[in-house]
């Protein structure tokens, strides 16, 4: 019960500066639905009536949304296919390996799967597996819900985390932690696109290097964008109190990450720039010409 009362507690701390139309807190790593509705729960007490809109990544029954735990991971996916579809690939024709099996890196692994691409090898905490027929994905996310992690799997063969990340493949998809290409090791990868579906997975020098050998970087601020995207869509459902399906939700992420990926890529084009900075060129242009709109005060 530890966790709970701290959540409350730091909950209660932050009552003064979140709000429904201030900040909403979300979920991120080693938090999950359960956090989020006791943060939900304690807000709610404060007030005197139920405020779903408060928090998103909450369980359905309070408000949650459906497809908000898998989002990111499918986001990652789409934003994949449509760089494929941009790049002129058939992403069915692609080798992938997955660094990270969790909500993110697992999501993003059966994704791929589906859509007839081959996941060659993945990894998480205990280490990584290789196959270069092809992993069983759907068997080993039930291995890894069941045991924890893949650390007894059996079949395919062992390798490093390290040793996954400069394997021969098509598309490398990073949902681990930070940090994991660098000026270290960035020289050695051998995949021809890289999707960042963790938050900062590549350092700056290694983004350089990376830029410099002519390997394309999805970067996270678009890449891992389902997530939040899908957060938003939670508040807009609980703020209007009318709740969407998975194939409506699911359609309305594709649409947003699919423009935001063309404008992305247009960009880079227009200006012969990396992906990675013309996100933030694209981002910087909204928010300068909302600002422009709205003049200054006083």
């Amino acid at each position: 019960h530890e966790i709970e009362r701290l959540t409350r507690r730091f909950t209660s701390d932050l009552l003064p500066v979140i709000g429904p139309k201030e900040d909403i807190p979300a979920p991120d790593m080693a938090t999950n639905e359960q956090t989020m509705a006791w943060m939900m729960d304690t807000y709610s007490m404060q007030r005197g009536y139920a405020v779903p809109e408060i928090v998103t990544g909450k369980p359905i029954s309070i408000g949650g949304s459906v497809f908000r735990h898998e989002a990111t991971g499918a986001g990652v996916v789409m934003v994949i296919a449509r760089a494929c579809l941009r790049l002129g690939w058939n992403l069915a024709e692609q080798r992938c390996v997955v660094q990270g099996f969790g909500n993110v890196g697992g999501i993003a692994a059966h994704e791929l799967a589906a859509l007839g691409a081959t996941v060659i090898a993945v990894s998480d905490v205990s280490g990584g597996v290789l196959d270069e027929n092809g992993l069983d994905v759907e068997a080993m996310l039930d291995f890894a819900k069941a045991s924890g992690s893949l650390e007894r799997w059996e079949a395919g063969q062992r390798i490093t985390n390290e040793e996954l990340l400069e394997l021969p493949c098509d598309i490398l998809v990073l949902a681990a932690r930070e940090d994991q290409v660098t000026e270290e090791n960035a020289g050695r990868i051998s995949a021809r696109l890289i999707a960042e579906g963790a938050n900062g997975p590549t350092s700056f020098e290694g983004d350089a290097i990376l830029a410099e050998r002519g390997i394309r970087i999805l970067p996270d601020v678009l890449t891992n964008a389902g997530g939040v995207t899908v957060s938003y869509f939670e508040w807009v459902q609980d703020l209007g109190r009318l709740f969407w399906g998975r194939d409506e939700i699911r359609l309305k992420l594709a649409e947003k990450l699919d423009d935001a990926f063309d404008r992305v890529w247009d960009v880079s084009a227009e200006r012969s720039i990396t992906l990675r900075t013309a996100a933030l060129v694209a981002g910087i242009r909204e928010v300068a010409g909302a600002l422009e709109a709205r003049g200054l005060y006083p």
